[in-house]
């Protein structure tokens, strides 16, 4: 069985979500979403998700379009990558962080894991950053 493996901070799940999730399960036949830590998302983005990461771990486990939803780790970011060893990542449009070292740390872990890109679906309405400024604003 195929495993794929996608990433994300999930706040407040959107239709670029959904989309994210059916594009990558495409790559195979068990779909696992890791949901980014708090830590991690503040390290990251310099601000907090608006849910914390349980909520948002829970509202991917509810969805049901992931066969797993579990949390990453604070400290390695790969170390899920080696627990799991995913035959395939399935990265969102707009990722961009551990990404750059990613090739090199599945070549030290001996993985021949694929890594592909997903396609936007409607970046200008459904982004997480737009969708929570707009809660901001109510």
């Amino acid at each position: 069985m195929k495993r794929v493996m996608v990433f994300g901070t999930f706040d407040g799940l959107h239709p670029g979500h959904f989309s994210l999730f059916r594009q990558a399960r495409k790559y195979g036949e068990y779909l696992i979403a890791i949901t980014a830590r708090d830590k991690t998302v503040k390290k990251i983005k310099n601000r907090l998700p608006f849910k914390n990461e349980l909520e948002r771990l829970e509202d991917i486990q509810r969805c049901k379009l992931a066969d797993k939803a579990i949390l990453g780790y604070e400290v390695d970011p790969y170390r899920i990558i080696r627990e799991i060893k995913p035959d395939v990542i399935c990265l969102g449009y707009d990722q961009k962080a551990f990404i750059e070292d990613l090739p090199k740390e599945l070549e030290k872990m001996k993985l021949a894991t694929k890594i592909y890109r997903m396609k936007p679906y409607r970046p200008e309405k459904y982004h997480s950053l737009i969708i929570n400024k707009q809660r901001c604003l109510i």
